[in-house]
């Protein structure tokens, strides 16, 4: 009887807790590195792919795309994240907030120039709109047209030219970010 969608005790079958496994190894870590991108925090980004990968196991059954499902589901815990922390920012002082979010001492002179790009990088992506900063990161993981399409709700045939227009903002504000003095 353990072949069911669900054993007499409530919990899924070998071969859904199989595929789930499967889906975990082959997305946990871009989930993971996309997650990591929009938040700037690799904590956080591990908290956010890890309860998506739960909620998904908890579902019990896979959706017709797991890998949009698990990125729409991480999309939203991370945007409910930043709503809480933006909540909290409000609440402290100025004082208890700079304690609070200060960072580390600088690092040695060969890394300041990586710490720049990465910054530039940040802020550049920061400018651009929510779409076209889902659209590169997503893209940048390896996720395929249809995940994306599926994750941003937009049209699949669209993906290309959207990812076209998102390369050539990102090179225009960075470029002008690379001129300022």
């Amino acid at each position: 009887m353990a072949d069911l969608a669900l054993t007499q005790s409530g919990s899924p079958t070998s071969s859904f807790h199989d595929r789930c496994v499967e889906l975990f190894e082959a997305n946990f870590h871009r989930l993971y590195r996309y997650l990591d991108r929009v938040s700037g925090d690799g904590e956080l980004a591990a908290d956010l792919a890890q309860e998506a990968f739960i909620r998904l196991y908890r579902r019990g059954s896979l959706p017709d795309a797991p890998e949009a499902w698990l990125i729409s589901v991480a999309l939203n815990l991370f945007r409910n994240v930043r709503s809480t922390q933006k909540r909290r920012e409000r609440l402290l002082t100025i004082a208890r907030g700079e304690a609070a979010h200060s960072e580390p001492a600088p690092s040695p002179e060969s890394a300041a120039a990586a710490a720049d790009t990465r910054r530039r990088v940040r802020s550049t992506i920061a400018r651009l709109s929510e779409r076209e900063r889902g659209l590169l990161l997503l893209k940048a993981e390896g996720y395929s047209y249809r995940d994306i399409a599926t994750a941003l709700g937009l049209n699949e045939a669209s993906v290309g030219t959207l990812l076209g227009r998102a390369v050539r903002a990102f090179r225009l504000i960075y470029e002008d970010a690379g001129d300022a003095p």
